[in-house]
């Protein structure tokens, strides 16, 4: 049975060249970047070749680039780190409904320690109205924090236009760009940010590896204390085998972006357009355009996500319901609740994240598949067959 690969939000292979890359790491090359020697020395100049590479893909400076653990890593430390270096201006932080679970239990952690925290609505697509942003600025706001796009749903956020409203407030901006690097066009500089969370493993880099933009002149305290490592910024010897492989991965990105782009969005349009064709009650989510290139997320009334997604994954076809980090917790996505999808319609969520390795055999698979599950699932549930009988008695 081939195995399709419809779940790249959650992984991804590694490209080759970045095994390649990584490889002399595992063996010959085991310096540590601190020390003095030849062997320091080495790993150093790789590291700072990663950093570059890094620094490229978003139009960053080297100097302006922090390596981390990942996504998680860089969001807790945007969070956290700014409120304690503002804590003599204010402790008002602005985020949006739908953000990560990352920036959300950040700021649940920082409520309890007296913060006070507005959280924007979305609308019917997950878009953010950066009118809301302007409304909500206070004397005591020290953070705006707004994801650049929802992984979930795939909306792609007005980051430019928010971090516009921001500068003009004096109000340090930070995105949660996990989504987005190494997916599509991102330049600093034309988004307006101050900060911004970054991982390898979207761009087919390693897991466990990411980094957070801090851009020059911008105070931010550290979360882990130590030696000076990473400018003094996180402590800790550097993970020098996952940012090698990153910094190859992210310079790869860089050159096959737009082929990359034009690509995905021919099948990720043919998921959210076929699906429903071949589907009674299927709807698309997030915005139909203004999304991720590989992004296909559809609600199938009346049955659960989790039982399709089984059933798909018996047939050689890997895909989520919902994001990764809720998809073993069987609870309602909070980011369709927060767009106004009610909560049973949400646990019929299904989200199909497409990489470079998809052709259009894969999605015909899929719209093949999928109707006869659905069908299946729908004959056992009480709640479809009371819906038919009422339309069929309407």
């Amino acid at each position: 049975m081939k195995t399709i690969n419809m779940d790249h939000v959650a992984a991804s292979s590694l490209l080759p060249e970045v095994v390649e890359a990584m490889m002399p790491f595992l063996s010959e090359k085991m310096g540590n970047p601190s020390s003095m020697h030849s062997l320091g020395e080495e790993v150093t100049e790789a590291l700072e070749e990663a950093r570059g590479q890094v620094a490229g893909l978003i139009n960053a400076s080297d100097q302006e680039m922090v390596f981390t653990s990942g996504g998680t890593e860089s969001n807790n430390w945007a969070l956290k780190g700014m409120v304690l270096a503002n804590r003599s201006r204010g402790n008002h932080i602005i985020t949006s409904s739908i953000e990560h679970f990352s920036i959300m239990h950040a700021i649940k952690a920082l409520e309890k320690q007296g913060v006070e925290v507005t959280r924007l609505p979305v609308d019917k697509y997950g878009i953010v109205d950066p009118d809301d942003v302007r409304k909500a600025i206070t004397p005591r706001t020290i953070l705006i924090s707004v994801m650049h796009a929802n992984n979930e749903v795939g909306s792609i956020q007005p980051i430019a236009e928010i971090g516009k409203i921001a500068r003009e407030h004096g109000v340090p901006f930070h995105t949660d760009a996990v989504a987005t690097v190494g997916v599509i066009p991102v330049d600093v500089k034309a988004l307006n940010v101050d900060l911004l969370s970054l991982a390898a493993n979207p761009f087919y880099g390693p897991l466990g590896t990411g980094a957070l933009y801090v851009r020059k002149g911008v105070r931010i305290e550290p979360l882990i204390d130590g030696g000076i490592q990473e400018q003094g910024l996180r402590a800790g010897t550097e993970n020098v085998l996952g940012i090698v492989g990153m910094g190859k991965a992210a310079e790869i990105a860089a050159g096959e972006l737009e082929s990359r782009m034009a690509h995905l969005i021919p099948l990720r349009d043919r998921l959210i357009n076929e699906i429903p064709a071949s589907i009674e009650e299927v709807e698309p989510v997030g915005h139909r355009t203004q999304r991720l290139p590989g992004n296909a997320s559809v609600l199938v009334r009346y049955v659960e996500g989790e039982s399709m997604l089984l059933f798909l994954d018996m047939e050689g076809i890997k895909i989520a319901s919902g994001s990764a980090c809720i998809s073993r917790s069987l609870k309602v996505s909070h980011v369709m609740l927060a767009m106004g999808i009610d909560a049973g319609n949400a646990q019929g969520s299904l989200l199909f994240t497409l990489g470079k390795d998809n052709t259009n055999e894969d999605v015909d698979e899929v719209v093949r598949i999928l109707p006869p599950i659905v069908q299946k699932l729908r004959d056992m549930s009480p709640l479809y067959k009371r819906t038919t009988k009422f339309k069929a008695i309407g």
